[in-house]
């Protein structure tokens, strides 16, 4: 085997959708500590967010999704490796191992998290017993010990389709020959609206890109209650079946391209927008009909959030294997696939998250707002216990 060998971390996860899965929730020992904890992983979502955005295109990443990826990654992260993943996810590892163990412990009807390790059996490298007992414990891994050959290929892409219900057919279109190992997670969510469109509430509409173009779609009207209001864009929630969980849209003021208000918005601003959210109003709503699929490389982006030494020479991952030295692997490319689609009975969407590591309008009633979403708006999944975003996009174009 070369020396610096080739170790391939894929992580999936197939998020909100509106009846999907079964799924697991999390379970604060401590509110005070819990709300810390959700300060960070909102910061780092809309900072992920704003690094892989291209702008005017489509973009919807799950900042959870590749946050569990990778978290389950630096468990086998050292030295400055480890510091520089710990500084951009502002959190230590050891306190995410937790949290995701608590998300991890009580079932929930609307999402679910799986996760898996696939290990080349004839790699001559034990895995290190401490990363083991720590992915094991902390994210309920399956583990497999497979030849990486094209049948492991086909049962790594079985694994991510039947936990995405088919939303993320394929992760690896290829397996190489020096893979040591993938770690897969997948996170998938499906609820029904609350209050489902009735035939009635479709209309044939309009929506208007930014640059002026009309495109016909489906529009969806809905009265709503819950009031989002931000320094330069206003929006509103629309819950799901059981109301812990919610499609959050923003909607920036006409004045301000909707890139130029993703690119302005902060961490510390989103968790105050889904905070103080305000229930003392009648939202007079709509909503696109559209679907949506997307594939973004990570790596830059993350380079750029600070986690450099992992993507180089330098990594340090030596906490992955029973070896006294150094194995000699990096992350090469973190692959990102996700999809949605938003229709009048539910929202269907999941994430797939590969990390691979290689070798080196106007109304005179001021507690009334309309709201249509017929330009381009931001909008997210959010667990409104939480107040933390399990999706977040853009969309600039509706796409059925």
């Amino acid at each position: 085997m070369k020396n610096r060998t080739i170790l391939r971390c894929i992580l999936s996860a197939a998020i909100c959708s509106c009846c999907l899965f079964p799924a697991q929730v999390f379970a604060a020992s401590s509110a005070e500590t819990s709300s810390a904890e959700n300060s960070q992983i909102t910061d780092f979502s809309v900072k992920l967010f704003q690094a892989s955005m291209e702008d005017g295109a489509n973009t919807l990443i799950s900042p959870l999704s590749v946050l569990s990826a990778l978290s389950m990654t630096a468990n086998g992260a050292a030295g400055s490796t480890l510091e520089q993943i710990e500084n951009v996810f502002g959190l230590p590892v050891a306190e995410l191992n937790k949290y995701f163990s608590r998300y991890l412990s009580e079932e929930d009807d609307s999402l679910s998290i799986a996760n898996s390790v696939w290990i080349n059996d004839s790699s001559g490298l034990p895995v290190s017993p401490d990363f083991t007992e720590a992915v094991s414990g902390f994210y309920r891994a399956e583990w497999f010990e497979e030849p990486m050959d094209g049948e492991t290929l086909q049962k790594i892409n079985d694994w991510v389709n039947e936990k995405t219900e088919g939303m993320i057919p394929q992760i690896l279109d290829q397996i190489p020959e020096d893979a040591l190992m993938y770690l897969i997670n997948a996170l998938t969510f499906q609820a029904k609206w609350e209050e489902v469109y009735e035939d009635y509430d479709v209309y044939g509409g309009v929506f208007t890109e930014e640059d002026g173009t009309e495109l016909e779609t489906d529009m969806m009207r809905s009265t709503e209650s819950t009031y989002l209001e931000g320094e330069s864009a206003e929006g509103f929630l629309k819950y799901y079946e059981g109301g812990k969980y919610a499609f959050a849209a923003l909607l920036p003021d006409e004045s301000i391209p909707l890139d130029e208000y993703a690119e302005s918005l902060t961490g510390e601003e989103l968790r105050e927008i889904l905070s103080e959210k305000k229930t003392d109003y009648t939202i007079h709503a709509e909503i696109p009909k559209f679907t949506s699929e997307t594939e973004t490389e990570l790596s830059q982006a993350l380079k750029n959030m600070g986690i450099t030494d992992a993507f180089s020479d330098s990594a340090d991952f030596s906490g992955l294997f029973d070896t006294e030295a150094n194995p000699g692997v990096q992350i090469s490319r973190v692959i990102h696939k996700t999809f949605i689609e938003v229709n009048e009975q539910e929202t269907k969407a999941s994430a797939a998250t590969a990390v691979e590591i290689a070798e080196t309008a106007y109304l005179p009633d001021e507690n009334e707002k309309y709201i249509s979403l017929n330009r381009p708006f931001l909008y997210m999944l959010v667990d409104c216990e939480e107040n933390i975003p399990l999706f977040i996009g853009t969309m600039y174009t509706p796409e059925e």
